[in-house]
């Protein structure tokens, strides 16, 4: 009996995102009459019995990637179709007001719901699969050396690496970070969803990516949902160092920068896991401006409290898929860019790859150069 409520919640949530687009680009326009209605509702019930078992297949103890793809593309295409019916039918009022009658106020509704609709998925596609464009920004650091002036820090973070084989983005993922020329270069986590085993070709050009001063990488909420200590392991073989709770300090002439990572607060529930940022401070010069890695941006409550210079998070993909931002924010402080909290700064990466459903609507992926300039 205690996992009815999961159950209900599990197929309450396709229900919801099905029900409106079938009334209105189904039941509303044939007056719930006719061939049409018979068959957009068929499709529909499809629908609803595919979207929660491949879900659950894909995402479930059965971890099969066939169904994952499936899953995550119908709850992608299905979070559009339902966001633009959810316009469709704030513009059906304005028709109403204008004294536009049904069925045609239907009609006109559910055609530019389909339209919008269907060229937002294809721009979706398109944009979730290209390489990400670069983002440079210029952050001031107090107290950063004119030895470290100009340092280039290039991060990417939620990869994603899953079930569509993404090998080739991969390696052109690699190139681009290394034309920027980084200094250091950073991951910001979940670098990949499924096992080492499973996934290690699509991670494994990250080993190709070249920084003077070196490449670190922090655990996100997903590498928690599989072989967190695998894949911790995976990037040290590659050459990347994980900061768990530690620190290192960058030198360059006669200056200093401190590079710290935390765990995510996922990590919690496995033993010797989870963040401990005075741990990862523990030992560092006071007096040396501090980076910080940290998965999530609301762990910059912390940041600030430890007197942290730049906080570098990633984890909310921007929304991903708009309107999605808007509940992105009912749980994180910011969604993208570059913020400030009392002393410190923080910026969130929009991510440079996607999770579930390969879409990207109005929140474009991103491969970040972050260009440090003294204060």
């Amino acid at each position: 009996m205690k996992y009815v409520p999961r159950l209900v919640l599990f197929l309450a949530v396709p229900a919801l995102l099905i029900a409106l687009p079938w009334w209105t680009l189904v039941a509303a326009p044939t007056q719930g009459t006719g061939s049409l209605f018979w068959l957009g509702s068929a499709l529909f019930a499809l629908t609803f019995c595919c979207l929660p078992a491949a879900m659950y297949l894909g995402h479930g103890p059965a971890q099969s990637d066939a169904a994952s793809i499936v899953g995550d593309t119908l709850l992608g295409v299905m979070w559009v179709v339902f966001s633009w019916s959810v316009l469709g039918n704030l513009a059906r009022l304005g028709l109403a007001v204008a004294g536009v009658d049904d069925p045609a106020r239907s009609r006109i509704v559910a055609a530019g719901v389909f339209a919008a609709s269907a060229a937002l998925v294809v721009w979706g596609v398109v944009e979730a699969r290209r390489v990400p464009r670069v983002r440079t920004v210029e952050v001031s650091i107090p107290g950063l050396g004119p030895a470290l002036d100009g340092l280039r820090l290039v991060v990417v973070t939620d990869t994603h690496f899953a079930a569509l084989d993404r090998l080739r983005w991969s390696e052109r993922v690699v190139d681009v970070v290394n034309a920027q020329r980084p200094d250091i270069a950073c991951h910001a986590g979940d670098l990949a969803d499924g096992s080492v085993a499973k996934r290690h070709a699509q991670v494994d050009p990250l080993g190709k990516v070249e920084a003077e001063l070196g490449r670190f990488y922090i655990t996100g909420n997903h590498e928690y949902f599989g072989d967190a200590p695998g894949w911790i392991d995976h990037m040290s073989s590659l050459g990347w160092q994980p900061l768990r709770n530690q620190h290192v300090t960058l030198r360059r002439g006669d200056d200093r920068l401190v590079i710290a990572g935390i765990d995510d607060p996922t990590g919690v529930g496995l033993t010797g896991h989870g963040p401990d940022l005075p741990t990862a401070l523990a030992g560092a010069d006071p007096d040396t401006p501090v980076v910080l890695l940290a998965h999530q941006p609301k762990q910059i409550t912390d940041a600030v409290a430890a007197g942290v210079a730049l906080q570098i998070s990633g984890h909310t993909h921007g929304g991903q898929i708009w309107p999605f931002h808007y509940l992105v924010r009912l749980d994180q402080p910011v969604v993208a860019g570059l913020s400030r909290h009392g002393d410190t700064q923080l910026y969130t990466s929009r991510g440079t790859g996607f999770w579930g459903p390969q879409l990207r609507v109005f929140a474009p992926s991103e491969i970040t150069v972050l260009v440090l300039r003294p204060q």
